[in-house]
């Protein structure tokens, strides 16, 4: 687990540059899901893939913090300060998180949704739905929704007052297309979807979720999987002759293994419903590594094109949250170790973000922050 974390204030200068960044293919693999333990207990789990380097670095967000929205002159608009603290991770040294955990035990992440995303536009956001007042850019609401609500229903009942509207990422240079995944406790989840310009929200029985198309797409196509099972097939006989199964796991025969978001998808709800309950959180962590690493993509499994030799997608990290806990975890390509943020334990007054590289370490150890 990592050296001590560095204090950041402030913005990181040091930013890739745009061309290289508009070069870069498309992502859409980052998966995600929930367990729950005997004991009650939920964790949650994803991974987080992308054609280039986004620099995330794992950050504390105290209670209280002075939060701005990002407008679309890519301007500060208006700004709240954050009821509870958040455990997460960022990206371009942005003071907002692409994924997280807050001090009550709301859980959630940022997805990509490309060809399906369609925010709101800022010059005629519909009043009826959101407050016009009230617009964040993309990658602003995790930040919001974590901040702000301690319980999906809270921040389902708190929707209509917001809108996600068109902003141009200066970094990306394009507006992201992004869909939300959200978990609590309690073992509520719910996935909410800009499409149209506005908010489609759903409760997600399955805890699953991973990239386009839209959510109830994925539900449907379940349907082609009806047969997939935990048990173990039973031998066939044909004319005198039996075929009996060439090892274990032919419950699971059909299930698809390459790396697209339907695939992923079906993939993630037939290994989360198969897998055994473990007895409590810290057992279902570990449990949770363990599926998650069937979606790790190594680079150069995925490439946009034969003659590539550099841009790559792959598995930047993987985050597991303990909800009941209020732990967050995790880990990065170049470092393993599952490394961990505490809630409990660590500071969450203050008035700045504090931050930390996912730099590889040597040894083991909780995640340290330095004191204010």
């Amino acid at each position: 687990m990592a050296a001590p974390f560095r204090k950041m204030l402030g913005w990181l200068a040091a930013l890739p540059s745009a061309l290289a960044l508009a070069l870069a293919p498309p992502a859409g693999a980052c998966t995600s899901f929930l367990l729950k333990a005997a004991d009650g207990s939920r964790v949650y789990g994803r991974t987080l893939e992308f054609g280039f380097p986004l620099e995330s670095e794992a950050i504390v967000i105290p209670r209280h913090y002075a939060a701005r929205a990002t407008g679309p002159d890519g301007k500060p608009t208006w700004s709240w300060k954050s009821r509870y603290a958040i455990a997460g991770l960022n990206a371009f040294g942005l003071p907002v998180v692409v994924d997280g955990l807050n001090e009550k035990g709301l859980a959630g992440g940022i997805l990509y949704f490309p060809g399906f995303a369609g925010y709101a536009d800022p010059e005629t956001a519909d009043p009826k739905m959101a407050d016009p007042r009230h617009a964040l850019a993309p990658w602003d609401f995790l930040t919001w929704a974590l901040g702000n609500f301690a319980s999906v229903a809270e921040l389902r009942a708190a929707l209509d007052t917001i809108s996600i509207v068109d902003v141009v990422q200066p970094t990306l240079g394009v507006v992201p297309p992004f869909h939300y995944t959200l978990h609590d406790a309690s073992g509520a989840s719910l996935v909410v979807e800009p499409i149209g310009g506005r908010l489609e929200v759903r409760d997600n029985p399955l805890g699953v979720l991973t990239n386009a198309p839209t959510f109830d797409w994925h539900l449907t196509n379940l349907r082609n999987y009806v047969k997939l099972s935990p048990v173990e097939a039973p031998a066939l006989k044909i004319g005198g002759e039996t075929f009996a199964p060439l090892g274990a796991g032919s419950g699971l025969l059909g299930v698809p293994g390459d790396t697209t978001p339907p695939s992923r998808f079906v993939r993630a709800v037939a290994l989360t419903l198969a897998a055994a309950p473990q007895k409590d959180a810290a057992e279902t962590v570990r449990l949770a590594e363990h599926i998650l690493n069937n979606f790790d993509i190594p680079l150069g499994q995925a490439r946009p094109s034969p003659k590539e030799t550099s841009r790559f997608e792959y598995t930047q990290w993987t985050s597991i949250a303990d909800l009941s806990g209020r732990v967050y975890y995790v880990k990065s390509y170049d470092n393993q170790t599952l490394r961990s943020i505490d809630l409990g334990k660590v500071e969450l007054e203050g008035r700045s973000v504090r931050a930390a590289p996912l730099r590889p370490s040597s040894r083991a150890a909780p995640v340290e922050f330095p004191k204010h």
